[in-house]
């Protein structure tokens, strides 16, 4: 019996018509699709009207699972890997199926589309012919040491922040920037509230309102 195939799918990281035209054929089908939380896939599915199995697949998937996936395509299956937001393996626990796919020859096709590190470089108004891409940064643990790197670095650097974490990593990467360091906050990234923050950090704190921010924040430096 043939291996089945693992697609490797962006999905939209807000506006639903963001999903691609190879996207919605593919999902339309597949055996399984294999997700973060059904629940959120399953709204992006119903919009499109593909009806099609759900499985989880996160970072606290155990080995169990992921054993089940990989039994499912070494049986011939197609099963389509999403994230709840963008591209799988990105920041994503996906990468984790995917090297297990590959390594026991599998076929892995990317299916690409939306990403919110690409998506706000784009517009960033920062240089973009070289980046360093952080993920998320530490809760604890590196983070002064990170902030060093980042002032250090010769390339525009970017990574994600949480909503409640943010006025405080702009302030202690403010110790470390030069003060015409050249910063972009972008969020809410492709919906309604979709913002563009863009100056010196201590021009950006300013903007931002007052209280506790809102959002899925992607920051971005040039010194």
């Amino acid at each position: 019996m043939d291996k089945g195939i693992l697609y490797i799918i962006a999905t939209p990281i807000g506006n639903l018509a963001d999903l691609t035209f190879r996207a919605k054929e593919i999902l339309e089908t597949v055996d399984l699709v294999a997700c973060e939380d059904t629940r959120h896939t399953a709204i992006l599915l119903n919009h499109y009207g593909i009806k099609k199995p759900l499985t989880s697949f996160h970072s606290h998937s155990g080995i169990t699972k992921m054993d089940r996936i990989i039994g499912d395509l070494l049986d011939g299956k197609t099963i389509a890997l999403v994230s709840d937001a963008g591209t799988p393996g990105i920041s994503d626990p996906g990468y984790v199926l995917i090297r297990e796919a590959l390594a026991r020859g599998i076929n892995v096709i990317p299916i690409p589309g939306a990403s919110a590190v690409i998506t706000a470089l784009c517009a960033s108004g920062l240089p973009t012919d070289k980046f360093l891409y952080l993920g998320f940064l530490p809760v604890k643990k590196g983070r002064q040491t990170l902030f060093r790197k980042i002032a250090e670095s010769e390339y525009t650097v970017v990574f994600y922040e949480s909503p409640h974490r943010l006025i405080k990593t702009l302030n202690e990467l403010k110790a470390h920037l030069k003060p015409d360091a050249k910063v972009t906050v972008a969020k809410e990234l492709t919906k309604i509230y979709e913002t563009f923050h863009r100056g010196t950090i201590g021009q950006i704190l300013k903007q931002l309102p007052a209280g506790k921010p809102k959002g899925e924040y992607v920051v971005m430096v040039s010194n």
